[in-house]
């Protein structure tokens, strides 16, 4: 998550989604939908297995639809690949290819 806070306070527009405060991301209040995803890749990031039809429900319940869900599960699953092979080999993120607006 440290090298992508930035990234996902700028893509949801929430800057109360969390702060660093020398631990790590200290997280607070996000809004309701905000919140629903995040619980959604934090659960599905850390235990995969224990996912339940209940994760998609509370996520449509949140005004995700199926595509988004497809969609967000998806790149949950792309980073997390991704992320534990550049962890793995030892690489570190490339500096330059933050996500950038415009």
């Amino acid at each position: 998550m440290e090298s992508h806070e930035h990234d996902l306070r700028e893509e949801i527009g929430d800057e109360e989604i969390g702060t660093k405060d020398s631990g790590g991301l200290q997280p607070r209040r996000p809004r309701s939908k905000n919140r629903a995803l995040l619980d959604f890749a934090g659960k599905l990031t850390l235990f995969p297995g224990e996912m339940m039809k209940a994760d998609i429900d509370r996520l449509r319940e949140n005004g995700f639809d199926d595509r988004d869900i497809l969609d967000a599960a998806q790149l949950i699953g792309y980073f997390n690949y991704s992320n534990r092979v550049m962890d793995s080999l030892g690489i570190d993120p490339d500096p330059n290819t933050r996500f950038k607006k415009g």
